[in-house]
C-alpha cells in the first residue's frame, strides 16, 4: 500500500514538472514573439521618423534645377509678397540667381500670381532682375501672369522684358495703401479711457485709440505719396514708350488682361507653356522656385507667433504699410 502511493505521488510530481515546463516554454517563446514585434515596431517607427527628417529639414533639392540641353527656366511668385511668406525677396533671388547661371537656360519666366504685398520686398525683387539682366544680356526673362498681378506683383513684373496675360487676369492696382482702423469714438461711448505715456511727440503715431491728429495724417500721406512715386517712376522707366498713359492709370485700379495690353501695362496674351515653347523655344521648363519645406514652414510660423506675443506684452507701437 505503502508501495502504491509513492508510486502514485511520483507520477503526480511528472505530471506537474511537464505543466510547468510546457509553461514556461509557451512563456518563453510568448516573450521571443513580443520582442520581435517590439523590433519591428521601432524598425518601422525608425523608419518613419527617418522619412518625416528627410522631408522636415529639407534633404532634398528645393527646386528641379538639374536639366539635359537647352531648357527653359521657372520661377513662381504665388501669393502676398513679404518676407514672412513664401513669396519673399531672398527665395525668389536667390532662385533667379540659379536659374540665370545655369548653362542650360535659354530664357526665363517669371510666373506671378499675387496681389502684391510689402514695397520693399518687391523692389528688391525688381532690382535685382535689372541686375541679372545686364549680366546675362543673351537671356530673356518674361513674366506670365495667372489670375492676378497686382500692386506688389506688378512692381515685379514691370522688370522683366515682356509681360504676357490672360484675357482674364487682374492687372494692376498701381497705388499704395496705408489702413487701420479707429475706436476713439467707441471708447467715449463705454466710458473707457486711453492712457498713453510715451516720449517723443510722435512716438503714439496714429494711435488707434486716439483722436486723428492732423499733422501725424498728413505726414503719413506725404510718406505713402512718396512710395507711390517711387512705384509710378519704375513703371515708367520699365515700361518705356510702350505704356499709354491714362489720368486714372496710376490711381490704384486694376484692369482686365485685355485691358492691360491696351493701355501697354502687358504686352500680349500667353501662357507659360506658350512662352516657353514658342517665344523662349525652348518646351524643357526646369522650376527653380525656391520650395518651402516642413521644417522650413514650422519656423516661420513659429517664429511669426513668438514675434505676437512678444509685441502683446511690450510698448511698442506698429506702423503697418501695406
Amino acid at each position: 500500500m505503502a508501495e502504491i502511493e509513492g508510486s502514485g505521488s511520483g507520477t503526480g510530481t511528472d505530471w506537474e514538472r511537464d505543466v510547468l515546463e510546457k509553461l514556461a516554454l509557451a512563456t518563453l517563446q510568448e516573450q521571443r514573439r513580443a520582442r520581435h514585434w517590439s523590433i519591428f515596431f521601432k524598425v518601422l517607427w525608425f523608419i518613419f521618423l527617418f522619412a518625416l527628417l528627410y522631408l522636415a529639414f529639407g534633404w532634398y533639392e528645393k527646386g528641379e534645377t538639374a536639366a539635359a540641353g537647352e531648357h527653359t527656366a521657372l520661377v513662381t511668385i504665388d501669393g502676398v509678397i513679404a518676407a514672412d511668406s513664401q513669396a519673399n525677396a531672398d527665395d525668389i533671388i536667390s532662385a533667379l540667381d540659379d536659374a540665370f547661371k545655369d548653362s542650360g537656360t535659354k530664357g526665363v519666366i517669371l510666373d506671378i500670381n499675387s496681389p502684391g504685398g510689402s514695397p520693399v520686398q518687391a523692389g528688391e525683387i525688381n532690382d535685382e532682375i535689372a541686375r541679372l539682366r545686364k549680366r546675362y544680356p543673351k537671356i530673356p526673362i518674361y513674366t506670365v501672369v495667372e489670375d492676378l498681378c497686382a500692386s506688389g506683383g506688378y512692381y515685379i513684373a514691370v522688370a522683366a522684358d515682356k509681360i504676357f496675360v490672360n484675357k482674364a487676369s487682374i492687372v494692376g492696382s498701381i497705388g499704395v495703401i496705408m489702413e487701420g482702423f479707429g475706436f476713439a469714438g467707441l471708447m467715449d461711448k463705454l466710458g473707457v479711457q486711453r492712457r498713453v505715456i510715451a516720449a517723443g511727440k510722435n512716438k503714439a503715431f496714429l494711435d488707434p485709440f486716439s483722436p486723428v491728429d492732423p499733422s501725424q495724417r498728413a505726414y503719413a500721406q506725404h510718406m505713402i505719396d512718396t512710395v507711390h512715386q517711387q512705384f509710378i517712376d519704375v513703371v515708367r522707366k520699365d515700361r518705356g514708350s510702350r505704356l499709354k498713359e491714362t489720368p486714372d492709370m496710376f490711381s490704384g485700379l486694376v484692369w482686365t488682361g485685355q485691358k492691360a495690353v491696351d493701355l501697354g501695362l502687358a504686352d500680349g496674351f500667353g501662357s507659360v507653356d506658350y512662352v516657353a515653347r514658342d517665344v523662349i523655344k525652348a518646351k524643357n521648363i526646369v522650376d527653380y522656385t525656391q520650395h518651402e519645406n516642413i521644417a522650413e514652414r514650422f519656423a516661420r510660423k513659429f517664429g511669426a507667433s513668438a514675434a505676437e506675443t512678444l509685441l502683446k506684452y511690450s510698448m511698442v507701437h506698429r506702423l503697418n504699410l501695406h
